[in-house]
């Protein structure tokens, strides 16, 4: 693990101005003061946990806007942790940690809820700018469009985050709404799962583009179901959004 921190960063904030509020868990004292070091240095506010219950109770108290999260905890997995926090807190984004390396562990991760995935060991830079991505894309700290995108009978408002089908609201993860931003922003498009994994998850994700057709399932689940499809697959090329016909 390296201790050299981001060069040049851009100060990120909360909607309100306030700082943005992170959780670190993990069970390595050390591991745990180190990451919140680095995390302090963007200008955040950081809490630390070293067990499943103590996250859980912080992350009541503190409403962090990102948690990054070790998978293998003394008295619960994080999986189990995830779970309890998502009750209160159903938005807030989550990176694991893991010395895990297995793509099963990867996938299950993602598929309990977390929004990324980072395995040890792993160098502060890119702990860091991992966050930034997860707090940029549930909205905290991002710079925010008045613009609101339409496909067919499929509305995205990028200032609110709201997002319709015909009338009907449609209740979106972070990540599952900047993948359907990417795809509403270019309609009737062909795109990649190597462009899709560099704008949704802004660094190369170790080749495992599975996590797209992951998160593309996701999407069909809550935008097609019952509904005309709109999201479609081209085989061997990629995917694209268009109105339902």
């Amino acid at each position: 693990m390296t201790t050299t921190l981001p060069q040049g960063r851009t100060e990120m904030c909360r909607p309100d101005g306030t700082a943005v509020r992170v959780l670190v868990v993990d069970d390595e004292a050390s591991l745990a003061e180190l990451l919140s070091m680095a995390l302090r240095y963007e200008g955040w506010q950081v809490r630390s946990a070293g067990d499943g219950a103590g996250a859980v109770r912080t992350a009541r108290e503190f409403r962090p806007d990102a948690v990054v999260l070790d998978v293998m905890l003394p008295d619960m997995d994080g999986i189990a942790v995830l779970g309890r926090m998502r009750r209160e807190l159903p938005d807030v984004p989550v990176l694991f940690l893991t010395a895990k390396d297995a793509v099963a562990d990867r996938i299950a991760g993602l598929t309990a809820g977390g929004d990324d995935y980072v395995t040890k060991p792993f160098s502060l830079e890119e702990v860091v700018a991992r966050l930034r991505g997860l707090i940029r894309r549930s909205g905290t700290g991002a710079q925010r469009s008045e613009s609101v995108l339409a496909v067919g009978d499929l509305t995205l408002d990028e200032d609110s985050h709201d997002v319709t089908r015909g009338g009907t609201n449609i209740h979106l993860t972070a990540t599952e709404f900047e993948l359907l931003r990417f795809l509403m922003r270019n309609p009737r498009r062909v795109l990649s799962k190597a462009q899709i994994l560099d704008r949704v998850w802004s660094y190369d994700f170790g080749g495992q583009a599975n996590v797209v057709e992951l998160y593309i399932s996701y999407l069909r689940r809550k935008i097609d179901a019952g509904r005309t499809p709109m999201i479609h697959t081209r085989r061997g090329a990629g995917y694209l959004i268009k109105p339902g016909e």
